[in-house]
């Protein structure tokens, strides 16, 4: 909020896209914080979202959040789920505008293209439209050649966190 506080001071725009885990009961904050929200995987969290972005007369675009590993420490819904998220979305004011998955960490990158390559498939087969959000800095270029539109490279460019 105080990045966002400062931009504004100076005049400029950014577009902020919240890419973590969002529970529920910091939705009315996410709503108020965020343009974009990368990790919506529940009908409890797409309520509370729409909740929120109508009372704060705000239009908010969504990612779905897809476990396409099956990882237990990973968020996100089931795959099999992913088209009832989809269309509980685009029944209502949220802005879908893709899906999102993490790939399980590898030292090998090319560990993470079947990953990457399920999400696409899946997209393909719900709305060829829709935006892949997929890909860190290990393996950002698997997930492009695999089709990503966004990347979350952080750790490339400011370097690990201290």
């Amino acid at each position: 909020a105080a990045k966002q506080a400062a931009l504004g001071a100076a005049g400029k725009r950014a577009r902020w896209h919240l890419i973590g885990h969002l529970q529920r009961n910091k939705a009315k904050d996410a709503v108020a914080l965020f343009d974009v929200i990368h990790s919506v995987d529940s009908r409890a969290l797409i309520e509370a979202l729409e909740r929120h972005a109508a009372a704060a007369h705000r239009a908010l675009e969504v990612l779905v959040q897809v476990n396409v590993s099956g990882e237990a420490t990973k968020f996100g819904c089931d795959p099999q789920d992913a088209a009832s998220l989809v269309s509980a979305i685009q029944a209502g004011p949220l802005r879908l505008v893709g899906l999102m998955t993490i790939a399980p960490f590898a030292e090998d990158p090319e560990t993470a293209r079947p990953h990457f390559r399920r999400l696409r498939e899946l997209r393909d087969s719900l709305d060829h439209n829709l935006k892949l959000s997929m890909g860190m800095s290990s393996d950002f270029e698997v997930a492009i050649e695999e089709g990503a539109d966004w990347v979350r490279i952080g750790t490339a460019i400011f370097g690990a966190r201290a």
